[in-house]
């Protein structure tokens, strides 16, 4: 069967020294990683992307490359991601051992990120895992010395799993420590709407992100420039394009939990947004996957 590509050049050293983590299915609570919703370490666009991101704000840096062969990971292969740190933090609440080292089905991956479970969906899933493995991240971020370097992929390494008739069994993959060690520090997971599988756009996806990790559920919300917006965001098409995008997106009201609304004032524009009043039986529907019951009149 095939495998990622590392694995060709790989020793087993790693796989060998950790414990294996089996994945629990079932409606679990979706949990993202605040250092990923916060800055731009994804491609947003749906057309393959090989151009690398290269960002600097203050002492933070980031720097993103991606082979041509595959492209960037894309915030859409940042689902696995999301269904890893949830794994990972439902294990850990529950006095359950975690590990690097995750053992899955695809089946189980897409149902809780809300993709089609037919063949074609195998296939993406193939090449989003093959994405995450090849991108390869250098960051500032949590190191104790901002100037020091942290390399690493989305994923050390995945493999498909067969018995000896050659029946799948499932998939493997490692984590790298940088993404594993920000996963179980409580600080630096933050509990999304599972509605957000159910955005479509790369813009919207990674506006929620950075409105849920900034806004919270703070009475007041919270406020962007839109100039600054677009730095965090990494895409390659210009601020006028963007701000385009973003005005669509506020006319369109499409992320769940918040409203957005744009000011022009001393000759900036800036984004507004405001948590929606949770009902906290809304709330317990949606953590379990559910839309919640529409009370008519």
């Amino acid at each position: 069967m095939p495998t990622a590509p590392s694995l060709c050049g790989r020793s087993s050293t790693e796989r060998t020294q950790l414990e294996l983590f089996r994945s629990v299915p079932g409606d679990l609570a979706a949990r993202d990683a605040q250092d990923l919703m916060a800055w731009p370490f994804f491609s947003l666009a749906k057309t393959r992307r090989t151009a690398p991101i290269d960002f600097r704000m203050g002492a933070t840096w980031i720097s993103v490359e991606a082979v041509p062969e595959h492209g960037m990971a894309t915030i859409w292969d940042a689902d696995v991601l999301i269904w890893a740190a949830s794994q990972l933090i439902e294990a850990r609440d529950a006095g359950r051992p975690t590990s690097r080292l995750m053992v899955t089905t695809p089946h189980e991956i897409l149902a809780f990120t809300r993709r089609g479970t037919g063949k074609a969906s195998y296939e993406r899933l193939k090449a989003a895992l093959d994405r995450l493995q090849s991108t390869t991240v250098a960051t500032s971020i949590r190191q104790q010395h901002q100037r020091r370097r942290h390399r690493f992929s989305w994923i050390n390494e995945w493999r498909e799993l067969a018995d000896g008739q050659g029946r799948a069994l499932g998939i493997e993959l490692i984590l790298p420590d940088w993404f594993y060690a920000g996963v179980l520090d409580r600080a630096l997971v933050l509990t999304i709407d599972r509605a957000y599988f159910d955005l479509t756009g790369g813009l919207e996806r990674w506006l929620y992100r950075i409105v849920r990790k900034h806004g919270g559920r703070q009475q007041g919300g919270w406020s962007f420039d839109v100039a600054h917006l677009y730095l965090k965001s990494g895409v390659l098409s210009p601020l006028r394009r963007f701000a385009f995008e973003l005005r669509a997106i506020v006319a369109r009201q499409p992320l769940p939990g918040y409203v957005l609304t744009l000011e022009h004032a001393l000759g900036r524009d800036r984004l507004n947004f405001t948590p929606v009043p949770v009902d906290p039986f809304d709330a317990a529907m949606r953590r379990v996957g559910l839309k919640p019951v529409e009370n008519w009149p």
